[in-house]
């Protein structure tokens, strides 16, 4: 469904990405893994038309994108930012029914089917009782799951996730990971970065790991993240346990020579 292929960029003569290939399919989660620096928010921009690519091209079933309208970018790729602070007290309907402006015509305003979709977006994340309530008055968890309904509103094919469950309290992070397995269940294509490698092992299909921009290993998480590949990657020494019924966990191993 989505292919990075042979994908180089950066900012102006820095190039940040070198060569990346991989590929998506629809109803899968592929989780992006990697050390700060190493270029998974570079990558998310330019898969999502916010940076120029200077090699290779990125296809959506089988067609490459470049060129593509800012309208058919927001229609197809829906974006889910690790952290958001809006210039006004908006209510979190009208923060999620902001995601209907892709589906507009210029000028008009959002009517009826555009308000139901708004409310089943927020009814499907089970968070239809904070619809009047003012979106900079809560939590971090709740704000998080407000961003994933607009994505969800704004009826794309794939979501891009930037470290999710970043800043969030243990309860929060189970539920928002939850609710991403939920979505690609239902058909949805999630594309997501985080720093915990636990995260990939508890949603993700497939993981990308990047290291100095470039892929180091890509596959099945439960293949992929080995203690050496981790531990190239963090430089810190760490160890995988296995905790049953073929589910890993990843712990750092802070006293071991």
């Amino acid at each position: 469904m989505l292919e990075i292929d042979n994908v180089s960029c950066g900012y102006g003569h820095k190039e940040i990405i070198h060569g990346v290939s991989f590929t998506l399919q629809a109803g899968n989660i592929l989780c992006l893994l990697g050390a700060n620096g190493s270029g998974k928010t570079t990558l998310f921009k330019a898969i999502l038309g916010l940076l120029p690519v200077t090699g290779g091209r990125f296809c959506f079933e089988k067609n490459d994108i470049a060129g593509w309208s800012r309208r058919k970018m927001a229609q197809t790729f829906a974006y889910v930012p690790q952290a958001h602070t809006p210039p006004f007290a908006f209510t979190v309907r009208d923060v999620v029914l902001m995601a209907r402006s892709s589906h507009l015509e210029l000028f008009s305003s959002p009517g009826r089917r555009d308000r139901e979709i708004a409310e089943e977006a927020l009814d499907s994340l089970n968070i239809a009782h904070l619809a009047d309530a003012r979106y900079t008055e809560l939590s971090g968890g709740e704000r998080q799951l407000v961003l994933i309904a607009r994505a969800l509103a704004q009826q794309a094919q794939v979501i891009v996730m930037d470290e999710p469950a970043s800043n969030l309290d243990f309860g929060n992070q189970i539920r928002v990971l939850r609710q991403i397995k939920k979505l690609a269940a239902g058909g949805l294509t999630l594309l997501i970065t985080t720093h915990s490698p636990n995260h990939a092992f508890e949603c993700a299909s497939q993981v990308a790991v990047l290291k100095a921009g470039r892929l180091l290993a890509h596959g099945c998480p439960q293949e992929i993240l080995t203690e050496r590949c981790l531990e190239q990657v963090y430089a810190v020494p760490l160890q995988i346990v296995d905790v049953g019924n073929g589910n890993k966990t990843c712990i750092a191993a802070m006293h071991r020579e």
